[in-house]
């Protein structure tokens, strides 16, 4: 009997048909792939320390403002990075954001050069025994430096497979991470596995994006068991926005210093230096010089910063007076380097 043509054709599924699910996100990806400095190297160095800065910020912000380029040029090794002071680093990462990870990174880097003589190395177990290493990152070190056959699942790739799966389960439990994992284990390929996952974190990023996919033009679309990719992947819902206020003095010496507070071990921001934050009952009777807003993970901020002379402030620990020549030097949180550029213009 001859086939209906109103029926549509069935889905093929990609772990019965991995060859063919391979070669048409390669073949794409060969076409359409972007170029990107990270895909002109198989230095395991320079792979890592792209890893780690798109793990919370746009492709466009770190190549955009000259972050990744910047960052490689004054530590293009790991030695260089491990001879560099903790305030050198913070200084380099400034505008990234997620502080956390520079400091993995720098840990990395002195182990490496600790205990690997300064080489990379090149087993999987042992990138993944690096300090702030994890399976996702040690797997993409490992595809991208070695062509190394090892699974991957990023934000990308897991949205990916959830619709192409069809996944009817949350992503962020450890079963349905367990699932993504599996997925990816089963359908990495033995040969060329740096194209694939490549193929497959950008078929995430431009293709399979999380508010508009584009389905028509989608390499894998013949693969995809999924009828509604806007209600895929399942996670748990985002927290509200908390709105909040940040009161904060800028305080002038007679020598043209400024006053600013460096960030305690433990808290958020360690070691970045700040425009020193009081309770609102300090700045009752100060003039407001500045108020402005910004946003971090789930608050939104707005931060009022008070004019205060040298007399009449109180020196807290962990703060200090410096030169305008010295602020330069200072790592900074990206909202108070701009207030302090907008106070002191």
């Amino acid at each position: 009997m001859p086939a209906d043509p109103q029926k549509p054709r069935a889905k093929k599924h990609p772990t019965q048909n991995p060859r063919a699910f391979q070669n048409a996100l390669v073949k794409w990806f060969e076409a359409e792939g972007k170029e990107y400095p990270w895909r002109d190297t198989t230095d395991p160095w320079a792979i890592l320390v792209s890893e780690i800065m798109l793990q919370q910020t746009q492709v466009a912000t770190v190549l955009g403002k000259g972050h990744y380029t910047r960052f490689m040029a004054l530590y293009p090794t790991p030695r260089a990075m491990a001879e560099a002071t903790e305030q050198e680093i913070l200084k380099a990462w400034e505008g990234l954001g997620y502080y956390r990870r520079a400091r993995n990174l720098h840990a990395a880097a002195r182990a490496i050069t600790r205990d690997h003589g300064g080489y990379f190395p090149k087993k999987y177990d042992e990138v993944r025994a690096l300090p702030g290493i994890g399976e996702y990152t040690a797997g993409a070190v490992a595809s991208f430096a070695y062509n190394e056959a090892q699974a991957i699942v990023d934000a990308n790739v897991a949205r990916v497979f959830s619709r192409v799966f069809d996944f009817q389960e949350r992503i962020d439990t450890s079963a349905g991470s367990r699932q993504l994992w599996k997925w990816a284990a089963d359908l990495v390929p033995g040969d060329n596995p740096r194209a694939y996952n490549s193929a497959l974190m950008e078929l995430g990023q431009r293709q399979c994006s999380n508010k508009s996919p584009d389905c028509s033009s989608c390499p894998v679309s013949q693969f995809c068991q999924c009828s509604d990719p806007s209600t895929l992947p399942i996670k748990k819902s985002a927290a509200k926005v908390t709105r909040t206020d940040e009161f904060a003095l800028f305080a002038t010496d007679s020598h043209g210093r400024v006053l600013l507070h460096q960030v305690q071990q433990g808290k958020r921001r360690e070691g970045m230096w700040s425009i020193p934050r009081r309770e609102h009952a300090e700045t009752l009777d100060l003039a407001l010089a500045l108020k402005t807003t910004y946003s971090i993970t789930r608050y939104h901020v707005t931060l009022r910063i008070y004019a205060c002379d040298a007399q009449n402030v109180n020196v807290q620990d962990q703060e200090k007076w410096h030169t305008l020549d010295e602020l330069e030097q200072l790592p900074m949180p990206s909202p108070d380097r701009r207030a302090l550029e907008s106070l002191l213009d």
